[in-house]
This record gives C-alpha cells, sequence and structure tokens, in this order.
C-alpha cells in the first residue's frame, strides 16, 4: 500500500451537510434557504423560463427560419477496418451481424459504412449507404455491396 492510495481514498466521500444543526454550523435556522419565498419552502423547484414578470428570452428572441434537426438522418458509422477485424472470409454482414459484433448500438437506425483501413477479405455487406472509397475497396477485395 503506498501513500496515494490512502490520500485518494479520503477525499472520496464527502460529508453531507447537517442542516439546521444551529447557529455555529453556518447552516442553522433557515437551514440555508433564506426568509420566505418559494425557495423556502418544501417542493418548490426553479424552472428555467421563468423570469419573475419579466418578458421570458424565448418570447423576446425573434423566431425565423427553418431547422432540419428532427427530420435530418442520421447514421451509425462504422469503416472498413472495422469489418476486417470483426468478420471472417464470405460473411454476409447485415445491421443485425452488426449488432451481434457491438460495432452498431441500434438495428433501426441506418447504417453507412466509411473507406477508413483496408480490407483484404471477400465479405456481403447490407447498409444505407456508402462512401465511393468504401465501395471501391469492398468490390476490390471480391465482396459485394448492397444498398438495403
Amino acid at each position: 500500500m503506498n501513500i496515494g492510495d490512502i490520500t485518494q481514498l479520503a477525499g472520496a466521500d464527502r460529508r453531507s451537510k447537517r442542516r439546521g444543526r444551529g447557529r455555529g454550523s453556518g447552516l442553522g435556522k433557515t437551514s440555508g434557504r433564506g426568509h420566505k419565498g418559494g425557495g423556502q419552502r418544501s417542493g418548490w423547484k426553479a424552472r428555467g423560463l421563468q423570469e419573475g414578470g419579466q418578458m421570458p428570452t424565448f418570447r423576446r428572441l425573434p423566431k425565423r427560419g427553418f431547422s432540419n434537426f428532427q427530420f435530418a438522418t442520421r447514421y451509425q458509422v462504422i469503416n472498413v477496418s472495422d469489418l476486417e477485424d470483426r468478420f471472417p472470409e464470405g460473411t454476409h454482414v447485415t445491421t443485425e451481424a452488426l449488432k451481434v459484433a457491438g460495432l452498431v448500438r441500434s438495428r433501426r437506425e441506418p447504417v453507412k459504412v466509411l473507406g477508413d483501413g483496408a480490407l483484404s477479405k471477400k465479405l456481403i455487406v447490407d447498409a444505407a449507404k456508402f462512401s465511393a472509397s468504401a465501395r471501391e475497396k469492398i468490390t476490390a477485395a471480391g465482396g459485394e455491396v448492397r444498398e438495403c
């Protein structure tokens, strides 16, 4: 055991604030909540949009334009090098196989294959999209590209 082990453990657990235990504690009487109002009372939460009668920021700012954020297609990205590492020669690589291999999080979200790395194995790859370099590397290795 080293001194570093002890000092790391010493700061690991912070003591809880003992509220309402007398003035000498620094958190006595009002227990750090101040006097009167909602903040002093139980069950009150500060809600971010309320500004106490002032016109809220969201209403002050103009709303213009269009955001494609909620409609954009987000792809799960894998590289050709990932296929080389995880799959044996002649495998049919599907979204299901990628999920089992731990390369993608979800079977529902589309997969895009990018061309980073090298591929020497013949694979049949099913994905929603392929970059030009990934398509080239897979076909050059004797494999097949299928967009689904």
